[in-house]
């Protein structure tokens, strides 16, 4: 069902590009969202991006410098407690 009418395309291809690096390392083609700097996949849409006061960005304490040395150490004990059993055996 092609028709004959000329489209008018320049409007959409003179709109703003999104810009944001895809994966291939090349910049974004697609059109900006309305009001934003990004297209709707690289976080134009409505609702992206974290909440107002996101709790979810807070730390757990699982991979702080204190919790890492800590396990560290304990591997360590560990280690010497397993060479002393073995000696003992």
């Amino acid at each position: 069902m092609a028709g004959n009418h000329p489209r008018n395309t320049e409007p959409m291809l003179a709109s703003p590009r999104c810009g944001a690096k895809t994966r291939s390392g090349q910049p974004c083609r697609a059109p900006v969202v309305a009001g934003k700097t990004r297209c709707r996949m690289h976080g134009g849409a409505a609702g992206s991006g974290a909440p107002k006061g996101n709790k979810n960005a807070l730390k757990s304490g699982l991979f702080t410098r204190e919790a890492i040395s800590l396990r560290k150490e304990l591997r360590q004990l560990i280690r010497q407690a397993r060479k002393l059993a073995e000696q003992i055996e």
